[in-house]
């Protein structure tokens, strides 16, 4: 059976992305902080006929994160796709004045290098099997800087030039490397079907070798 980690599980575009992943026979490992939401969700999505499991897991603390991934991928199966999409602490999203060296430190932790400790986990197995997708979900300021969301502003832009190097790297292995960039809330922009057609998109991005970036809505429609 195939496995997807969700890094960032919560009862929103983690449990929908979970059900999609789960209508394709995979079994979906879920890494958050909260221990209690992540047993909700697990019952949650159990009652929907998805295979799941908790890892409690830190993306700030590396060798946590490694050590979720790897306890995940012994349990359920060697990890075929993997979708980093941790919600930034609203601390992230200070004015540009507001903002730190500490606290630009902590949101590059948090994106660039949890994603760094989270693919070196998982690329091994997909490299040794010539298949697998590593996914990432941003915010606009991915694209575009913002001085009102000066950590994401930082951090998402490193994390985004890791996976673009590593979807040139990899692309002829048979690794897909994409990234969703969402810019706004999802329930205000407007989707046929909300949450469910991020889940869609996602799925199709796994499926799908493609360019390496998809926005979900033109840059200009969203509010982030």
């Amino acid at each position: 059976m195939p496995t997807l980690a969700i890094i960032g599980a919560g009862p929103g575009l983690g449990a929908a992305v979970a059900r999609r992943f789960g209508r394709e026979g995979f079994s979906v490992a879920l890494i958050a902080r909260d221990e209690a939401k992540l047993d909700e969700l697990v019952a949650e999505l159990g009652r929907d006929g998805v295979q799941a499991r908790p890892y409690l897991a830190d993306v700030r603390n590396g060798r946590q994160l490694e050590a979720a991934l790897a306890a995940a991928a012994q349990e359920l199966g060697p990890i075929t796709a993997l979708q980093y999409s941790p919600l930034p602490s609203r601390d992230y999203l200070k004015p540009v004045l507001d903002t730190d060296p500490a606290l630009a430190l902590e949101a590059l932790r948090f994106s660039a290098l949890g994603l760094m400790h989270a693919a070196r986990a998982v690329l091994p197995a997909m490299r040794e099997a010539g298949d697998g997708s590593i996914i990432l979900i941003n915010g606009g300021t991915s694209v575009k800087s913002r001085a009102g969301f000066a950590g994401t502003s930082i951090a998402f832009p490193a994390e985004t030039a890791y996976g673009e190097m590593l979807h040139e790297a990899l692309t002829d292995e048979g690794i897909r490397v994409r990234q969703l960039v969402i810019p706004g809330a999802i329930p205000k922009l407007q989707l046929d079907n909300g949450i469910d057609d991020v889940a869609e998109r996602i799925w199709q991005l796994h499926a799908v070798p493609g360019e390496f970036r998809d926005m979900l809505i033109p840059l200009e429609d969203g509010r982030e």
